[in-house]
């Protein structure tokens, strides 16, 4: 899509804001229609989703699309990634999320666990890097007192940081890349972008044409 105009923002830690970068976009853009559409680069909807970028699109012209997960894409590029990593049928899999204190980030995590044991087979069991349980050492440590011979930790994260890091040292055998970069996360971006343009917003659900902004429930 190169004639889109994609615009980098962050909703933590780095600049530039996302409430800044929707309010230069809609100054730039006609009065009328869609102005700036906001496509959350998370994997699941929580804090970040229903206040602070909720917030940056409560504004007339402004429109926030989905989170990129759950997707069963998603969990291609995690089985994909389990494979390049050389993990086998034998071994139990950690599924690793970042974790939130949001009970409907642990529901959509629940979501793709039942995907990835579906897709790679039920050897598969769920730990969160923070704010949720199982951490990711504890279910590592269960996994190995459940008589585990090889434990791999599937990273459910988009990139290296924080919690790449933590994962390195939860005592797994081996550990997952993330999944970007992938020309896939760019294909589920780009269906976000056009579920919001036609009225399917952050929640998921279609909202009339007028209603071009989302508050926290």
């Amino acid at each position: 899509r190169p004639a889109l105009d994609v615009r980098a923002a962050y909703v933590d830690v780095q600049t530039p804001e996302v409430d800044d970068v929707v309010i230069d976009a809609l100054t730039e853009a006609p009065t009328d229609g869609v102005g700036a559409v906001v496509v959350p680069l998370l994997l699941s909807a929580g804090f970040h989703t229903y206040v602070d970028i909720a917030r940056s699109v409560d504004r007339s012209g402004a429109r926030a699309g989905r989170t990129l997960g759950p997707d069963a894409r998603l969990t291609e590029v995690l089985v994909e990634r389990l494979r390049e990593a050389g993990a086998g049928p034998a071994d139990t899999i950690v599924l690793a999320a970042a974790g939130s204190s949001d009970p409907r980030t642990v529901e959509a995590v629940e979501r793709v666990l039942e995907q990835v044991r579906e897709a790679w087979g039920p050897n598969v069991r769920v730990a969160y890097g923070a704010m949720a349980k199982p951490t990711v050492p504890d279910a590592v440590a269960a996994a190995r007192a459940d008589g585990a011979s090889r434990v791999v930790i599937a990273s459910y994260l988009l990139a290296p940081g924080h919690f790449h890091n933590v994962l390195g040292a939860a005592g797994a055998d081996v550990v997952t890349e993330p999944l970007a970069p992938h020309p896939v996360l760019a294909d589920i971006v780009l269906d976000r972008f056009d579920d919001a343009v036609s009225g399917i917003g952050i929640l998921g659900v279609e909202v009339p044409p007028a209603v071009v902004g989302v508050s926290h429930p």
